[in-house]
């Protein structure tokens, strides 16, 4: 069944994304491609806000291991994005992060992705699970 557009109520975490003059495409609007970097950026700076992962230093690494999103409507620049995030999967070493892009004040999203991170080890990149002061936190952007 295809996913449908979801109303901001079903995302508990939101931050602003701005689109750039690059990201549109010569169709005008923003390239297919480009909406797999705003997502990475939505989870990476809730991670980073959060104190979940220290992307520099951390011995814990999330490695994207499966992607997708559905497109409901057109963004384009100078378009400011209000991108919903919320967890769709809680594993024991990995997490289904689902984001919610919304088009300025639009009801519905644009686009809807998901991004599944497995938990590894820098250095070893062995399955690690993640720790429970993590998994605390990321049960308050679960979904049911």
């Amino acid at each position: 069944m295809r996913q449908q557009p979801l109303p901001k109520s079903a995302f508990p975490y939101f931050r602003e994304v701005q689109t750039r003059w690059m990201d549109n495409d010569m169709y005008g609007h923003v390239n297919n491609a480009v909406y797999y970097s705003y997502f990475d950026t939505v989870i990476n700076n809730y991670l980073r806000e959060a104190k979940l992962i220290d992307a520099a230093n951390g011995h814990l690494v999330g490695l994207a291991v499966e992607t997708g999103c559905s497109y409901f409507s057109e963004i384009s620049y100078p378009d400011i994005i209000h991108a919903g995030l919320r967890v769709g999967h809680l594993g024991r070493t990995s997490v289904r992060y689902e984001v919610g892009l919304f088009r300025g004040g639009a009801p519905l999203t644009a686009a809807f992705g998901r991004f599944t991170h497995a938990y590894v080890d820098r250095t070893t990149r062995k399955t690690l699970e993640l720790p429970a002061g993590m998994r605390d936190e990321l049960r308050k952007l679960v979904v049911e």
